[in-house]
């Protein structure tokens, strides 16, 4: 949950931005896009798998370029 306490003399425009920056760094908007559509447990564990792959496949890579 994201809390903003509004300062002192603080414009409106300069509190929704500080709200903004506090909702993507929380993770909240990325989350929300997730859940918006379900998602087979299959293509879930795919992602996953992929994602796994490109992580290994990039360590490969850059192990390999510092030797």
């Amino acid at each position: 949950m994201v809390k903003l306490l509004v300062r002192e003399k603080e414009s409106i425009q300069e509190a929704v931005r500080r709200f903004r920056k506090l909702v993507e760094r929380s993770g909240i908007k990325k989350e929300m896009r997730r859940r918006e559509y379900y998602e087979k447990p299959s293509e879930t564990n795919r992602r996953a798998r992929l994602r796994a792959e490109r992580r290994s496949k990039r360590n490969r890579m850059l192990a390999s370029a510092k030797r």
